[in-house]
Parts: C-alpha cells; sequence; structure tokens
C-alpha cells in the first residue's frame, strides 16, 4: 500500500526563508509531509543534487488579450499555459481588459469564454480598468474584488487606455475602500506624444526610436506621480516593469518616506538594451519594441541591484506573444510601420525562471531564496494567493520546479510558445527546469510536455497579504 501519490525524494527545497533537505510527500494534489524516510508513493522521483524550487507564478503576462484588427496575440490559454508549464511556472495571472465603452463585467465575462477548458496551469485575473464610469467604480469593481478579482491595473500611456489623474485618484479609492492591488503602468502619455511627434517630422520613425521616444524622464516622472497620487489616497500601489535608475530613485524616495510602494521588473530590463532595437533604421529591431523600453548596461546593474537588495518584490515575465512574421504581430498588415505602431511587448512567459536562476542564482548575484521569493512567494502574496501557492509547505499545492544544471545555448525552437521568435535567441544558460509538478502532476519532464489542456482551474484571489489591515482615513 502506498502512502502517497507522489514523493519526491532527497530534495534540496527552497522556499523564500531557506532551504532544507526532505522527502516531499504529495496527496490528492497539496503537500501533506515534508521530512526524511518518507513511505511509499505510487509515483517516486529522486531528485538527489538538484534544488526544487516552488513553482513559477507570473503576475503579469497576457494571453489572448483582446486587440484592434490585424493585431493578434500568438498565444491563447492553451498555447501559454503549456510554455509556462515548460519553463517551470505552474500559476498565471493575465489581464481581463476593459475597452472604453465596455462593460468590466463583460471583459471578465469575455476572457473567461477565452481561458475555459484550455489553460493546463492554475490561472486566476487582473483587471485592467480604462473607462471607469460611476457604475464600474460603485457598482462593477466593487462587486468583482469581493468575487475574487482583487487586482486591477492602471495605465498612465497608451491613448486607448490611459486614465488622467482624477480617473486614477478615484481607482485608488476603490482599491483602498476593498483591500485590492492597485498595478501603475507609469510612463508619461503627454511626454511620448510630444517626443513622438518631433520624431516623426524628422523622418525618424525607424523601431530604435521606439527608445528615443520613452527616455527614463518620462518613467520618472510618472512613478514620482503615481507615488504622490496613492500617498493623497493613502494606499499601496505596484509600479509594473520598471526598467532603470530613475524610476528606481523614485521608489527608494517613497519609501524612505514610509510610503508603501511595491516594484516589479522583468528579464528584458536585465538582458537587453536600447541596442537590441537597433544600431540602424532596420526593422529587425521591432522584436524587441515593449514599454518601457530596454536601457543600458548602467540601468542593468541598477536593477539587478534592486533584486538582491529587496527594491523588487516581483519578477514578471510581461508575456505579450506578438508574431514578428505575418500580418498579426510586428508587421500589423503585413507592412513595415512607424516605432509608434508598432505592437509593444515581447515574448519571456517560458524564459522567465531559467534566465534568473542561470544569471541570478547561479552566476552568484542572488540567492536561491530571493529568487523563490521573486518568482513564486511574493507574487503569490501580492494577488491573494498565498499560502496555497508560491511555497512548499503542508498544506500547499505540489506545484514544483526541478531543476537541472546544464550548459546549452537558448534558441526559439527549444520553446514550446506560438510566437515565431524569442529575444534572447543564442544566450548560453547554465541551467533549466528538469521537471515541472503541477498539483502533484507532472506537466514537463525535462524532454516532454505531458501537461493536458483543461486540467488548470480558475482560481479566485484573496486579499493580497503585502497590503496593511485595512484602516479608516480621516474624515471617511
Amino acid at each position: 500500500m502506498t502512502d502517497f501519490d507522489l514523493v519526491i525524494r532527497n530534495a534540496q527545497a527552497v522556499t523564500a526563508s531557506d532551504t532544507f533537505h526532505c522527502d516531499i510527500g504529495v496527496r490528492e494534489g497539496r503537500v501533506v509531509q515534508l521530512g526524511l524516510g518518507l513511505g511509499p508513493g505510487a509515483r517516486e522521483i529522486d531528485a538527489a543534487g538538484r534544488a526544487v524550487t516552488p513553482g513559477g507564478v507570473d503576475t503579469h503576462c497576457h494571453l489572448d488579450q483582446p486587440q484592434a484588427p490585424p493585431v493578434r496575440m500568438a498565444d491563447d490559454f492553451l498555447t501559454g499555459s503549456r510554455s509556462a508549464a515548460c519553463g517551470g511556472t505552474t500559476t498565471v495571472i493575465p489581464f481581463a481588459a476593459q475597452h472604453r465603452g465596455q462593460s468590466l463585467r463583460d471583459a471578465v465575462d469575455d476572457y473567461h469564454r477565452r481561458a475555459d477548458g484550455k489553460s493546463c496551469i492554475d490561472y486566476a485575473f487582473h483587471l485592467i480598468v480604462s473607462d471607469p464610469t460611476p457604475t464600474v467604480l460603485k457598482e462593477e469593481l466593487p462587486a468583482l474584488i469581493r468575487e475574487g478579482y482583487t487586482s486591477f491595473k492602471i495605465y498612465m500611456t497608451y491613448d486607448d487606455m490611459k486614465l488622467d489623474d482624477r480617473q486614477i485618484l478615484e481607482v485608488l479609492d476603490v482599491a483602498r475602500t476593498h483591500g485590492a492591488m492597485a498595478m501603475v503602468h507609469a510612463e508619461n502619455a503627454d511626454c511620448i506624444a510630444w517626443l513622438t511627434g518631433r520624431l516623426e517630422a524628422a523622418g525618424r520613425t525607424a523601431p530604435r526610436y521606439h527608445a528615443h521616444a520613452r527616455p527614463l524622464l518620462v518613467e520618472r516622472e510618472a512613478t514620482h506621480r503615481a507615488i504622490a497620487l496613492s500617498q493623497l489616497v493613502d494606499v499601496p500601489i505596484l509600479i509594473v516593469h520598471v526598467s532603470g535608475r530613475e524610476a528606481v530613485e523614485q521608489i527608494r524616495w517613497g519609501r524612505s518616506h514610509g510610503l508603501q510602494v511595491f516594484a516589479e521588473t522583468c528579464p528584458q530590463y536585465l538582458f537587453l538594451t536600447a541596442e537590441d532595437l537597433g544600431i540602424d533604421d532596420s526593422y529587425q529591431g521591432a522584436r524587441c519594441v515593449c514599454s518601457p523600453p530596454p536601457r543600458d548596461r548602467a540601468n542593468q546593474q541598477v536593477i539587478w541591484d534592486g533584486l538582491a537588495d529587496g527594491l523588487f518584490t516581483v519578477l514578471s515575465s510581461d508575456h505579450a506573444p506578438y508574431d514578428f512574421d505575418g500580418d498579426a504581430g510586428k508587421h500589423p498588415g503585413g507592412a513595415e510601420v512607424a516605432f509608434r505602431h508598432i505592437p509593444n511587448g515581447i515574448p519571456g512567459i517560458e524564459t522567465r525562471m531559467a534566465l534568473l536562476w542561470s544569471e541570478g542564482v547561479l552566476a552568484g548575484r542572488i540567492t536561491p531564496q530571493k529568487f523563490v521569493e521573486l518568482t513564486a512567494t511574493n507574487p503569490a502574496k501580492a494577488y491573494g494567493l498565498h499560502p496555497r501557492k508560491g511555497t512548499i509547505a503542508v498544506g500547499s499545492d505540489a506545484d514544483l520546479v526541478v531543476w537541472d544544471e546544464r550548459d546549452f545555448v537558448l534558441t526559439n525552437g527549444q520553446l514550446h510558445h506560438a510566437v515565431d521568435y524569442t529575444p534572447y535567441e543564442g544566450m548560453r544558460l547554465a541551467a533549466w527546469p528538469g521537471m515541472t509538478i503541477a498539483r502533484g502532476e507532472v506537466l514537463w519532464d525535462g524532454r516532454r510536455y505531458l501537461g493536458e489542456a483543461g486540467r488548470g482551474r480558475f482560481l479566485p484571489c484573496g486579499r493580497p497579504t503585502l497590503l496593511p489591515e485595512r484602516r479608516p482615513a480621516a474624515g471617511r
């Protein structure tokens, strides 16, 4: 008779606070016992000599998000979740995006239709609020927060999604009242529009000029303003995809003044630079157009320092899966377009974990514990999924990654997304997940994808545990 459905033996288990040698006993998809010499399992895995970390929680990714034609995302929940699992991620939180004139509830219902029956891993939804009408603010958003959609994103740029300062204050007030996590894309839209107009007037429209239109200054100003607005409302915020020194300085200033400012960054700000958008007018640089854009090597070091010293709460992929070739992605309508019309974003849902384990942990830049904190534990806490997700503990879901250390050169042909390129083509890595286990089932064995469409579950999120207890505000 077996005691467990699965036993992982001789694991060097890594959590955000510790590393310990143990066997991991799994029953009905949950970790039920940790220790040495556990009884037999129906399936046994020997992890001797290998680190075992919690499955990754990627809390900033875009899958099958509605786009204006002819643009279309290459990954839906089937291919995107497959890619995530093969890279060691076992939970994703993409975005149910409201468009102007659309009910927020309708946006959520549409996104469920897109996800149902497709994902092989567990998932939740963030909301994107782009039309904060009185009905949205007073009825829909509070109701959705109660139902488990406890985080939402606010844009300060992109004409079809940006909110003005008054609207941001109104949305932040809902977050404060109902205990939700507000995420902010911080770039100054008017500065970008002014710079873009000047560049276009001078005939400078190649992909490389995307970085010229979005210098550090526009991220710095918007980050400062977002912090000030959150201070006025007295609510924590999380600044997403921070790219360099000037925004980092604003976040450090906010924290030094006792403000609860959380921060996220992404692999593109560790491994890409503005030169990847092109050093001439070639359209190849469109592959790496994202916002904010990659900076330079000095700013890469600033981001690495922020990962090591605790400035950053989360490292997410910001996976935005647009093909380079064809007419639905970086060549909208089949054309080479001016930089302002290139769909923003790069793929990275499968490479996020291995990039940080290889170049962070194995290169000595961060500890294994910090890796787990950034890729699993803090994301789960930030969005109300901890301790079910993001840790190795009795009672947690058996979402685990067994790491193989091996030297190889990364190519897009090795990846499992539906995108036709990776921005990290040719990069030499020192590790890759040798096994990905989600709720006790092996989805990736180091060679083959073994997952099944539809086995992933939608997870309503609880109150983010990084947030303080709600307290009454003066005059309310």
